[in-house]
């Protein structure tokens, strides 16, 4: 166990449990739901973007996509870009109506916003349950790439490294809530920053220079130098699927979208955008370019997710090692607790006080269950991620797709689409999640394209075909008998 890596680690833990206390002692007086699960809606344009970009850029961004560009060369570097206007393109479409209806609606969770559009406790019940599944595997994701960092970085029992994560995270959320993560995510998006830039500079150094490290990934395989990378990975049809999947649909996240409606002001959504898309540029090309280089560096590594942690370690400093870990740590914290209390809203929110409004204003009581909720959530996936697979991309991915395939049609056509309706919006979801369930789980990609891809189409097909006969439905009843 090296300790020189582990104390800086420990004192940037305790920083973010005392911003977790501050955040706790700020809590306004009023609507605890709209303070636990929103901050009361006072982001600024600063906070937001890093909130978004913290959230957005996770396990996968930090481990598991530098792992890819470690394996398949700079071809995966260049897909990383696609990534790009990921920030942009949630506030612009999303962005000011969605939050003039969240406030019209009183919405606190995603659901909310789709209970007040739609009316149908239906299409509540079946968005709570797959946000639920798809959020269990994605948090799994960021607690196994959590546990790696410690165990490559630090000398840490696997085991270990998770129970000391897990419990730190679960305590922390259900501790300070979403004021708490908002403020947490703006100082972890400043270490990702200045772990990223600082971690590319020292691999490149490592590697005797840019176009050393060049040169000997060509001669360790040619294919990591090209646009379609290593295994030949990189087609069209698997790029264009890869834009859509972690780009165009990232609109579709529901821990995503209720950023988008806890912001301050219109001031706030314009720089949020500005800002947002310039961290989100440096962070993917920076850890990208560092796990692809870093081949050049350990050209050995067996399990490629392996390569920022150990990298870490072998280019920089034990004390600078022990503070740049903090910088995908960041990234993994602020995603499990964006996603945390986004899973507890949803069993409070949308279960829980759909079942029983009457205990809405029994503060003490939903004040207690919030809390539990958080923490018992986070032992949960804690178990799940205890015997981890090899490269957790995959699994990331797995579950964003999910998520997708069920949320974006019902929240973009619903925003932007008058006559859209619940008969649309709940077959755009059966039929979303049915499909990309059968082809991912059968590992079915039709002209190459990844599941995401026919899942959506389908469910844009099914939303106007639903939409159709709820109007027919509609007409019919009004028709004098």
């Amino acid at each position: 166990m090296q300790t020189e890596v582990i104390l800086p680690l420990v004192a940037y833990l305790l920083l973010v449990f005392g911003l977790s206390v501050y955040a706790y002692r700020r809590r306004q007086n009023g609507n605890f739901l709209s303070e636990y699960f929103l901050g009361n809606r006072s982001m600024g344009g600063f906070v937001l973007a890093m909130t978004l970009a913290a959230t957005y850029i996770s396990a996968s961004s930090f481990i598991g996509g530098p792992g890819a560009a470690y394996k398949y060369g700079l071809g995966w570097v260049l897909l990383a870009m696609i990534q790009l206007p990921a920030v942009w393109l949630s506030l612009g479409v999303l962005g000011k109506k969605f939050a003039i209806l969240a406030r019209r609606y009183n919405a606190i969770t995603l659901n909310d916003m789709l209970y007040g559009r739609y009316q149908s406790r239906l299409l509540v019940w079946l968005a709570s349950l797959s946000l639920l599944v798809a959020f269990l595997g994605a948090m799994t994701v960021q607690f196994i790439g959590g546990a790696r960092l410690l165990e490559t970085a630090a000398g840490i029992p696997y085991d270990t490294g998770l129970l000391i994560f897990g419990i730190s995270i679960a305590l922390y959320t259900a501790f300070g809530g979403f004021r708490a993560s908002v403020l947490n995510d703006a100082m972890q998006g400043l270490v990702m920053l200045l772990g990223t830039v600082l971690l590319l500079v020292a691999v490149i150094h490592a590697a005797g220079g840019l176009d050393s490290a060049v040169s000997k990934l060509q001669q360790i395989d040619p294919a990591l130098v090209s646009p379609q990378g290593g295994d030949q990975i990189l087609s069209l049809p698997f790029m264009a699927s890869f834009w859509i999947l972690v780009c165009f649909g990232v609109i579709g996240l529901p821990h995503t979208a209720v950023r988008c409606i806890s912001y301050k002001d219109s001031k706030a959504v314009h720089r949020g955008i500005l800002l947002g898309t310039v961290v989100v540029a440096v962070l993917m090309f920076g850890m990208h370019l560092a796990g692809a280089l870093g081949r050049a560096v350990l050209p050995d590594l067996k399990i490629p997710d392996q390569v920022i942690p150990t990298l870490m370690i072998t280019v920089l400093p034990p004390y600078a090692a022990g503070i740049f870990l903090a910088a995908p740590m960041a990234a993994i914290m602020s995603t499990i607790n964006a996603q945390l209390l986004q899973s507890s809203a949803t069993i409070i929110k949308d279960l829980y006080l759909g079942v029983r409004p009457q205990q809405i204003h029994n503060e003490r009581l939903i004040k207690r269950f919030s809390s539990l909720t958080t923490l018992i959530l986070g032992l949960l996936v804690l178990l799940a991620a205890w015997r981890p697979p090899e490269m957790i991309i995959w699994l990331n991915l797995l579950a964003f797709g999910g998520l997708e395939a069920v949320f974006l049609w019902p929240l973009v056509l619903g925003l932007y689409w008058e006559r859209a309706n619940a008969q649309g919006a709940l077959s755009s979801m059966v039929s979303g999640a049915v499909c990309y369930t059968l082809l991912a789980s059968f590992n079915l990609q039709p002209a190459g394209l990844h599941p995401i891809v026919p899942s959506l189409l389908l469910s844009l097909l099914a939303f106007y075909l639903g939409n159709v006969v709820g109007e027919k439905r509609r007409t019919a009843s009004s028709l004098p008998s």
